[in-house]
């Protein structure tokens, strides 16, 4: 067991990427925070509505520094092991709020998306559940050196897929949200606690603030 193992149950930030009250992303990134939290985990539930912040302006950064919701979302990241991003799909890509969140957010040094294991969901009323959405998304992300869990989860027809207590009406999806919550709280568990390899990992180019040696687990 390494003696510099980290005290504590694991931290992780979860948020739904809609403003829009009611929606099914909010709806699962709740069901994902209770299934993270029912393995004894810490969550950090939140809403786009926690970060809000101006359309990216390089003259505002310059005068005025980060906005209050860039700062916020910087913050409860550092705090946090890993996060989850439960994102609609709009027009076949990323929701503009989201990429104008991780625009300012990639300002930060150190950055900190950098090294941040993530695990990406979506839900829609789309036969595709959101999907096209979530590669796009992980570009911007994966850029930044965020380590995205390769197995993402998209919930299709998403208006008809809830119960009444918040789990999924379809068994079969259940189980596999719940597997791969598992795999991912797994990954993450391992890279914190019992790191034991040490090797080269992609690192956002923009910022030098850490050496080129990455501690890491293989999975």
């Amino acid at each position: 067991m390494p003696t510099d193992t980290p005290p504590g149950p694991l931290r992780f930030l979860v948020f739904g990427a809609a403003l829009r009250t009611g929606s099914a992303n909010a709806r699962l990134a709740s069901l994902v925070a209770r299934l993270i939290s029912d393995t004894g985990a810490t969550v950090d539930l939140a809403g786009m509505h926690d970060f809000d912040m101006p359309l990216y302006d390089g003259d505002m950064e310059a005068t005025d520094g980060l906005p209050q919701g860039a700062l916020a979302l910087r913050q409860r990241l550092e705090q946090s092991n890993a996060f989850v991003i439960s994102s609609p799909e709009y027009n076949a890509s990323v929701p503009g709020v989201l990429k104008n969140a991780i625009d300012w957010v990639s300002r930060v040094r150190p950055q900190p998306f950098k090294s941040k294991h993530a695990m990406l969901v979506s839900a829609s009323p789309s036969l595709i559940g959101g999907n096209r959405g979530l590669w796009a998304l992980r570009v911007p992300l994966e850029h930044l050196g965020t380590r995205v869990y390769p197995d993402m989860f998209s919930l299709a027809d998403s208006y008809q897929a809830f119960t009444e207590d918040g789990t999924l009406a379809d068994t079969g999806l259940q189980q596999r949200l719940t597997e791969t919550v598992s795999g991912f709280l797994s990954l993450v568990e391992a890279d914190v606690r019992y790191v034991c390899l040490e090797r080269r990992w992609y690192e956002f180019l923009g910022d030098r603030t850490e050496a080129a040696i990455t501690q890491r687990a293989e999975s």
